[in-house]
């Protein structure tokens, strides 16, 4: 399932495939950035060390930061992808750079950061949970339509929001229980008296 999610807008536009080889994701990526780069406003226009000021700040930090060239087109987009070998080839990564969007890869190990993995597993829940497909073409059509239902409604995404904010508050709030989950809204008081009548019962004994 090609997977491509915009958090802020939570729109999504996937294409089911039998097979995921750079021949069938590279010309499927173009064709998305495309669309998308012609609905966005056309970029202000700026200097040169501005512009590679612009690129520069998100390579900051970077375990392995991509060599840019001298001469940069304005900053259009950013594209969020997994670390995989077929991703830093050549061809699509001068391509990215030439259309104005920053690749920038997850970690290894952490494919978790990348939001499109969350909406993945959204749209094949609800498109093949209780159904018994048959063929591959008939998990196609139904993640394809899933996808767009979600699109009649998109729920945008954000790192941590509402949801993250509401269990910080509900950890202050509770106290949790050693050995489980379980949580109590006031500490639960500690029986000194015992656990000292207990220690001493076993030093007498040994």
């Amino acid at each position: 399932m090609l997977t491509l999610f915009e958090p802020r807008s939570g729109e999504v536009r996937i294409q089911g495939v039998t097979s995921a080889t750079n021949a069938v994701v590279h010309p499927w990526l173009k064709a998305q950035c495309t669309a998308i780069l012609s609905t966005l406003p056309t970029p202000a226009a700026c200097d040169a060390m501005t512009q590679t000021t612009l690129w520069q700040v998100w390579q900051q930090g970077l375990s392995q930061p991509i060599t840019l060239p001298k001469m940069l087109p304005p900053l259009r987009m950013l594209l969020v992808w997994d670390n995989l070998a077929g991703h830093y080839t050549l061809d699509m990564v001068l391509w990215l750079i030439e259309h104005g969007i920053m690749p920038l890869y997850t970690p290894l190990g952490g494919s978790w950061l990348n939001m499109a993995e969350s909406v993945q597993r959204i749209i094949v829940r609800r498109a093949l949970d209780g159904q018994s497909p048959e063929t591959p073409q008939q998990i196609i059509d139904a993640l394809e339509a899933t996808a767009k239902s979600w699109n009649r409604e998109p729920t945008p995404f954000v790192w941590g929001g509402k949801r993250a904010a509401r269990r910080q508050r509900s950890r202050k709030r509770r106290h949790a229980l050693g050995g489980s989950g379980a949580c109590s809204y006031r500490p639960v008081r500690q029986h000194t008296g015992l656990l000292k009548k207990w220690l001493r019962s076993c030093q007498t004994t040994h």
